[in-house]
């Protein structure tokens, strides 16, 4: 199984494709986040993420998106911006008739850290280690989209256990 992992923004909007191996095997097939400059209107912007985005899931065919919810932001603006850049990686799958799953940061840092609360460094190590690279992926967002894609890998495999024992 192939999941494009999203951690949404409107400056970077993070992304990271993984497949599950065996065992609880995983491998790291691309990473990067799509960059887009202040200086555009918001909705040049947000076409130009769709379209980077679009063009990610034809190229890779993943199997399932993952995107990470909008957490609670102090900054009003800020959490605006993260939800449209959200919407936009929705209509993406969508459009390609894709299954989204949704997690919150917190359920990414469980997955991943084993611990909800996680720093940003503790998750992106075990990143590191879980797909047995010599790197952290970068920049901070790619890295983040990763461990979206990770938790649901992880999510999925313990549902198809769950429902093979009823």
């Amino acid at each position: 199984m192939l999941v494009l992992g999203i951690d949404p923004g409107t400056a970077l909007c993070g992304f990271g494709v993984v497949e599950e191996g065996e065992g609880s095997d995983a491998r790291l097939i691309d990473y990067g986040a799509i960059a887009t400059s202040a200086d555009l209107p918001l909705p040049e912007r947000l076409q130009r993420v769709h379209a980077a985005l679009t063009e990610l899931i034809a190229r890779h065919r993943p199997a399932s998106v993952a995107v990470e919810e909008l957490f609670f932001a102090r900054n009003a603006r800020t959490a605006l911006s993260v939800g449209h850049a959200r919407g936009v990686a929705l209509l993406a799958a969508a459009q390609a008739g894709l299954p989204v799953y949704e997690y919150t940061p917190r359920q990414v840092k469980q997955a991943i850290a084993g611990y909800g609360s996680a720093p940003k460094e503790q998750v992106q190590e075990m990143v590191r280690l879980v797909l047995g690279l010599d790197f952290v992926p970068e920049p901070d967002d790619a890295a983040d989209a990763v461990a979206v894609a990770i938790c649901h890998l992880h999510s999925a495999r313990l549902n198809d256990i769950i429902s093979q024992a009823q």
